[in-house]
């Protein structure tokens, strides 16, 4: 058992252990119900879903609400574990996103890419699916606190709190990526005191989940020490052999060297982690790749003025079209060598865990030793 057991609400996973939903369709049914098997949080990443299935000629909406069902219920079927999706705020058919995970009784939503201030207002007194919104700030952590209480009567079920390592569109700006009061080492804290302070006043217990550059079993126990009862990673579990991405998709990982990973300006607005690529120079250097918007996936995209087509370049990416894409990816990324299963990556996360764990006693018993 990697750490310790993760409960949120009524649902207790065998590990602490939290997939990172990776869009566009890197982690859909087959990593989710992989590492649901393993014990773990699997996650599917609902965004773009709708351009990757045989549902996209019933439109990007409604091919998505279809796309999303048929997954979760993949994921159901080679399954017993828990599952979750991940849905960005950014997306314009969010709302439709939330009702569809509901209504198929998804175990966990987790929520990102803006303040989701209006979640809870979609369960409609339904117990079931437990919501998770993650945070970039303890001041976001407080804005969602508030607003879930005071609206909704509602306190959320678990916060993942994400660091500036992690891979895609990240939630600082680009001047702050760098700086130390913005790492997770930092935040998390922050956020945990936050977090204390709710469960004392309401007696509910609220798990706090790290994320962002996490990658091995030491790095688990350090944020476990920083006050996180669980953890998120995805970067790890892309070169498994369950991940949903193409093989030249997950090579672009087992290729890549440090100076790879590269911070990027997306059309979109938002700085990124991606792996560098002939498509990534090209693109910074001012080429411009004609686009028209067919779907309007993104609320803070404008067609008539970026210079490619960010859906287009994911979706490029995952089918392993790299000319025409790129592979976002997490600060660690170079450390993907091989690709494994998930199981796998389990057995070395707990045997990593376990080493520093031992290291860490060692050295706490001969500090009290030489005291």
């Amino acid at each position: 058992m990697v750490m310790e057991r993760l409960s949120i609400g009524n649902l207790t996973a065998e590990n602490c252990i939290i997939q990172g939903g990776m869009g566009v369709g890197i982690s859909m049914s087959g990593l989710a119900s992989a590492v649901a098997n393993q014990g773990g949080i699997g996650v599917i990443a609902t965004v773009g879903l709708g351009l990757l299935s045989n549902e996209r000629q019933k439109g990007y909406r409604r091919g998505s609400i279809e796309s999303l069902k048929e997954e979760i219920r993949k994921a159901r079927r080679s399954t017993r574990g828990i599952l979750g999706v991940n849905i960005m705020g950014a997306l314009t058919n969010y709302a439709d996103l939330v009702k569809t995970s509901i209504a198929e009784k998804i175990d966990v939503i987790f929520t990102g890419a803006g303040l989701p201030l209006e979640l809870p207002g979609y369960l409609n007194g339904s117990s079931g699916t437990k919501l998770v919104p993650i945070v970039s700030s303890v001041r976001a952590a407080k804005i969602i606190f508030s607003k879930w209480l005071r609206n909704y009567n509602y306190i959320p079920d678990a916060v993942v709190v994400e660091g500036p390592k992690a891979g895609g569109h990240l939630g600082f700006k680009a001047d702050q990526i760098h700086k130390q009061e913005f790492q997770l080492e930092d935040l998390l804290p922050d956020v945990r005191q936050l977090v204390d302070e709710y469960e004392a006043n309401y007696e509910k217990k609220i798990p706090v989940i790290a994320a962002g550059g996490i990658y091995t079993g030491r790095d688990l126990l350090r944020f476990h020490k920083l006050g996180a009862d669980g953890i998120q990673m995805g970067t790890r579990f892309v070169t498994t052999y369950e991940c949903d991405a193409s093989e030249s998709f997950k090579n672009a990982y087992v290729n890549a060297e440090k100076k790879d990973i590269v911070i990027i300006k997306s059309p979109v607005g938002m700085p990124g982690r991606a792996i560098n690529n002939t498509f990534i120079e090209q693109t910074s250097e001012g080429k411009q790749i004609p686009t028209r918007c067919m779907h309007h996936c993104l609320k803070s995209c404008n067609y008539k003025t970026t210079p490619y087509c960010i859906a287009d370049a994911l979706v490029n990416a995952q089918k392993g079209n790299l000319e025409g894409g790129f592979a976002f990816a997490g600060s660690n990324a170079y450390k993907n060598t091989h690709i494994v299963s998930v199981e796998q990556v389990f057995s070395a996360l707990e045997e990593e865990y376990q080493d520093a764990l031992n290291t860490s006693q060692y050295q706490t018993e001969l500090n009290e030793n030489t005291e």
